[in-house]
């Protein structure tokens, strides 16, 4: 994520303060702070994978080399997860489990047909899912909210796609529309996939209702994720 999306979601939160005194030791805040690092964890390993597999598929060795870099770091970001959930008395793999299938459907049914789509898709649904991590990190406690945003933290993935959709987009202008349409159409699809996750885990929907307050809270959250999205759209050249 690029230090502009995570300036606008940061300052986009109904509150920067985690709930503590509405419940942050509940059982019902345990188990959803469980889900979430849950959640990260199997999508790091799903970038982790991603990643490689992309770096295998790059036109040039200093693309290769680039993404196989982030691909590492990706694996330190899931070890990371691992190691709390771990603390907190929970086997990474079980957690992990319940989004197993959800993520791999998603992978499923937007396969990259080309290596630019698999750039756009990297960038397009990883960073939905940074901005959304990062406000609900908004509503933790102070050490679960730093882990989050570490995790979060950009590997140079974002710059990467930018600057070679974009160079290939400015020499085809057929290229850039279908990519746009690719884009959009990843967007839906992630929307799709969020709100399904979210609506089967109800530790995790309490979690996001506690902190954005109420459905116009949640109306807002998903009005500045789709703010974000069109941003990142437009800075790969596909606005």
């Amino acid at each position: 994520m690029t230090e502009a999306d995570q300036s606008a979601v940061t300052s986009g939160g109904r509150d920067t303060q985690a709930p503590e005194a509405e419940g942050a030791d509940s059982a019902g805040y345990e188990e959803g702070v469980t889900d979430l690092l849950a959640a990260l964890a199997y999508g790091e390993l799903s970038a982790f994978d991603r990643l490689a597999e992309d770096a295998r598929e790059a036109p040039t060795l200093t693309g290769r080399a680039a993404l196989a870099s982030m691909a590492a770091a990706e694996m330190g970001h899931f070890r990371l997860l691992q190691d709390k959930l771990s603390e907190r008395g929970v086997a990474v793999e079980d957690a992990m489990r319940p989004f197993v299938a959800p993520f791999d459907a998603f992978n499923a049914s937007t396969a990259p047909h080309s290596w630019l789509e698999s750039l756009v898709k990297a960038y397009v649904g990883d960073g939905l899912a940074a901005d959304f991590y990062r406000e609900v990190a908004n509503w933790l406690d102070p050490e679960i909210r730093e882990l989050v945003l570490t995790v979060l933290s950009d590997t140079g993935h974002s710059a990467f796609a930018e600057r070679e959709v974009s160079a290939a987009c400015a020499e085809d202008d057929s290229l850039r529309d279908r990519l746009t349409l690719w884009g959009r159409r990843l967007l839906g699809e992630a929307v799709t996939q969020a709100q399904w996750v979210v609506a089967e885990r109800d530790s995790l929907s309490e979690l996001i209702i506690r902190g954005s307050g109420d459905l116009a809270g949640i109306g807002s959250l998903m009005r500045r994720l789709q703010n974000n999205q069109n941003k990142r759209m437009s800075r790969l050249g596909l606005g």
